[in-house]
């Protein structure tokens, strides 16, 4: 069994969500989360001061309504994210994790916040079948967008990813360049909907490189439509047409790894695997070849502390815990990440 049997209180607090949530094993009791999306929208991107006040003022009343829905008074250990991500933002989830921890007497562990996107697969409750080793995933986000392979639990190997900016942030971005707002990567999305994403030739980078990304040129080559276009740019059709260069080029990429390593297992994780075309799409390459593909449901998508306490309950379960005296850290690589061969 990959994950403790007992009830673990996750905590995320690593950007701009406030979350709690409890799971025993690999099933999710609760999941909550206080988002700050309406109040960053206003400046387009997340103020790190704006949201680590946010998060103190949030983080009690969250983790009080997580153990109420999960019907637990005490859990048996606390897992937090203490890296990475902004400092000031993870200083409140360790510091709530190390009092309450200490108040209750029970173990914590802090774990890295990708491993909780790469661990998300498995709180899936509709989930019937074993998500078997060895693995590729692809974490996609605002702030990461990678390719790693798992010989086995705990064990990463890094294969390829961006050279410059995540897709989030190209969505981000593109949906700022077209007036759509914050956060970009759902308003594309909608925008995208009732366009044509043939409309507007925009850049595929790197397409003889199968593991690394480049989206810094895409929008750039947004900018230049709006710039050439003006009011006469169709925004629905430029926004379909940024969304199908990103996901192009993460579905093609995804299986072209998957294939060059005879992985038959891929996970999709991370904020923008809630998006519906690149799901369907990386589904449709993945029955094409093969592969069986598994991709966390939507609330389990974004950053959420389910997906923490997985990360928690897999690393207590192995005999693992953390000391108080951690400190967050802004950067760090992923416990078990081994040299590409």
């Amino acid at each position: 069994m990959m994950f403790w049997d007992q009830p673990v209180l996750g905590i995320e607090t690593s950007c701009d969500e406030t979350a709690a949530a409890v799971v025993v094993g690999r099933q999710v009791l609760s999941n909550v989360i206080a988002s700050q999306v309406d109040i960053h929208a206003k400046w387009g991107g997340v103020i790190p001061e704006v949201a680590a006040r946010q998060h103190v003022e949030s983080i009690l009343p969250v983790i009080q309504e997580a153990l109420t829905q999960a019907r637990i008074v005490r859990p048996a250990a606390i897992s937090v994210t203490d890296r990475p991500g902004l400092v000031g933002a993870l200083s409140v989830g360790v510091s709530a994790a190390k009092a309450l921890a200490k108040v209750w007497g029970i173990p914590m562990v802090g774990v890295h916040h990708l491993e909780g996107h790469l661990l998300s697969p498995w709180g899936d409750p509709d989930l019937r079948q074993e998500i078997d080793f060895p693995l590729l995933s692809l974490i996609v986000s605002g702030g990461h967008t990678e390719l790693v392979m798992s010989g086995q639990p705990g064990e990463y190997q890094h294969l390829g990813g961006t050279i410059d900016d995540a897709a989030g942030e190209a969505f981000d971005k593109g949906a700022r360049l077209l007036g759509l707002g914050y956060p970009g990567g759902k308003a594309i999305q909608n925008a995208a909907e009732s366009g044509d994403p043939k409309r507007y030739d925009l850049p595929r980078a790197l397409p003889d490189d199968p593991h690394n990304f480049s989206f810094s040129g895409l929008k750039t080559a947004v900018l230049r439509l709006v710039q050439i276009h003006g009011s006469n740019l169709n925004i629905n059709d430029a926004a379909a047409s940024l969304q199908a260069a990103i996901v192009d080029v993460l579905v093609k990429k995804t299986v072209a790894t998957a294939e060059l390593f005879n992985l038959k297992t891929v996970c999709l994780v991370g904020g923008v695997s809630a998006n519906k075309p690149l799901r369907t799409q990386l589904d449709a390459e993945c029955i094409r070849r093969g592969i069986s593909l598994f991709v966390p449901p939507f609330d389990l998508c974004t950053d959420n502390a389910a997906m923490i306490a997985l990360a928690g309950s897999f690393r207590i379960n192995r005999g693992e815990t953390t000391s108080f005296d951690v400190e967050p850290k802004p950067n760090a690589p992923l416990p078990g990440m081994i040299e590409a061969r």
